[in-house]
Formats: C-alpha cells, structure tokens, sequence
C-alpha cells in the first residue's frame, strides 16, 4: 500500500493531514522562518539554510525575503534563478524551474489543488499537478501560476497574470486569464 507521500507525489488523492507529511512540512517551514529572519550580510548562513530547504537549487539562487514554500524537497531549480520579495510555492507536486529564470514579488506558485466533488474534497483528500518553467522566463509581480501549467522557455508572464493554461516558448503573455499578447524576437 502506498504512503500519502507516495500518493502526494504521483498526482493521487491524498490525506494532507497525514502525520508524516505534517512532520516534513514543520521541518520546511522551521527552515523558512529561519530563512525569513536571517540578515541579509548573513551569506554562509543562509547557503546553509537554503542547501537544508532546497536540495534541488543549482548555483547562484537569490531569494530575497519572504519566500514560503511547503516542502522545498520538491522545487528543482537551474542556475541563476531570481525570487523577489514574499514569493510563495506550494510544492506538493514537483516544481521545475529553469535556469536565469526571474520571479518578480507576490508570485504564487500553486500545484496543490482540490476534487471537484465536494464530498470529495470535504473529506480532507486533495492531490497536486506539477508545474514546469523554463530557462529564462520572467514572470511579473503577483503572478499566480496554477496547477499543471508548463511555461516554455524565455517567455513573459505580465504582472497580475492568472496562468491557467500552458504557455509556449517566446511569447509574451498576460491577463486573468492568462493569454498570449504577442510573439518574442529572439
């Protein structure tokens, strides 16, 4: 029989109650509040933090505080990759995250979600879809990207943006939701 992590992580419905995954979800948030409250000169101490909450992040990340996210163990992250203040990703599912790529302030990353069914959902089951960005994405302040949604390569998300659907590679995009304004030239 599968764990609800085991569940969590394959997109099934899962108890997020589960005590194992309250557990982990204590840890990260200890690792947050540590994060948050650390100085910004305090460089080795916050290389440490960020190494403990996310394993995943290749080289040079810069965070600029308050970053939240629930497990941090689930966002990978290329090189150079830029969050602006009081980002949040819910990292139920795996969050992919390309290099150079630059988060502006108050975006929202979301792959948890909830049944449709409210019997369903008000029994405590939700379930999660990954969300993938690529290299060399901006995305504006305030951006909620949603459940599943891949972003292609070197593309715009404007400010406000709802991005509910996936957005391919070169274009800039924006608006509630989330539309395709225009082509990039590359």
């Amino acid at each position: 029989m599968k764990t609800e992590k085991q569940k969590m992580l394959a997109g099934e419905l899962y108890h997020a109650a589960d005590a194992a995954l309250a557990e982990e979800r204590l840890q990260a948030r200890l690792l947050v509040k540590e994060l948050n409250d650390s100085r910004e000169d305090a460089g080795e101490k916050r290389t440490k933090i960020l190494k403990q909450l996310l394993p995943n992040a290749g080289d040079n990340l810069d965070i600029q505080v308050p970053f939240y996210c629930d497990y941090g163990s689930n966002i990978c992250l290329g090189d150079h990759v830029f969050f602006n203040f009081n980002c949040v990703i819910l990292d139920v599912a795996k969050v992919t995250i390309g290099s150079r790529t630059l988060l502006g302030p108050n975006v929202q990353i979301y792959t948890a979600t909830h049944p449709v069914n409210y019997k369903e959902r008000a029994s405590g089951l939700e379930f999660a879809k990954p969300i993938t960005i690529g290299e060399d994405v901006w995305i504006g302040g305030s951006a909620v990207i949603c459940p599943g949604v891949t972003i292609g390569d070197r593309s715009i998300i404007g400010a406000g943006s709802v991005v509910t659907k996936n957005i391919p590679s070169d274009v800039f995009a924006a608006g509630n939701p989330c539309r395709i304004i225009r082509e990039l030239e590359q």
